[in-house]
């Protein structure tokens, strides 16, 4: 770290994640209506402050509990966000927790009454999940937390080590694939979910 910079900001928590919305309205009711995040702040421009471009835009935004928030970008254009062409859409999301296993499970009552098609509860061993998509087309997460501060500290303890370890095997499996010896993705060098595994 160069000792001329100050030193990192301390980031205390999420202000929002912002996303492109199909429509305000149909977005708040989801939000609001349904999942029962109160409608907070609205922002509304025809120029971006950030690059100054022309983009006429509605920016509207939900609280959590916590004070942060989600927002939407409606730009006029009836139109949603497409999905990366080369990501599954299991992987982009966002996750916010609940309190309870039995909240989740409220939950998705609560959103398959409303047609909202439910994945899960999904048990990860530290907490349990349930995975829906927004009428945005956002895949969403509820969790609940099970595992505790002293069990989710000690697992910190190994991150960095097993992070490194999946580095090194990259750099090799990058190198084995630019000489034509490997053409299959790189796989982790632990499986944390051997019950999914194909027998």
């Amino acid at each position: 770290m160069r000792p001329d910079l100050p030193p990192p900001a301390a980031i205390q928590q999420l202000h929002h994640y912002a996303y492109k919305a199909r429509d305000a309205e149909e977005t708040r009711h989801f939000y609001e209506d349904i999942l029962g995040l109160p409608l907070y702040h609205i922002i509304q421009s025809d120029y971006v402050p950030s690059t100054g471009e022309y983009c006429p835009y509605t920016h509207f935004f939900f609280r959590l509990k916590d004070g942060s928030f989600i927002a939407f970008f409606d730009l006029g254009d009836d139109v949603k966000a497409e999905p990366s062409p080369n990501t599954p859409l299991w992987v982009n999301h966002i996750a916010f927790r609940v309190n309870t296993v039995q909240e989740l499970q409220d939950t998705k009552a609560r959103l398959e009454a409303h047609g909202i098609e439910v994945l899960g509860v999904t048990d990860h061993h530290i907490f349990h999940s349930i995975y829906f998509f927004d009428p945005n087309g956002i895949r969403l997460e509820l969790s609940a937390q099970l595992a505790d501060e002293a069990q989710m500290a000690k697992d910190s303890t190994v991150a960095h080590a097993r992070l490194a370890e999946w580095t090194a095997r990259k750099q090799q499996w990058r190198k084995e694939r630019a000489e034509g010896k490997v053409a299959a993705p790189l796989k982790p060098q632990t499986n944390d979910r051997p019950e999914f595994a194909k027998v």
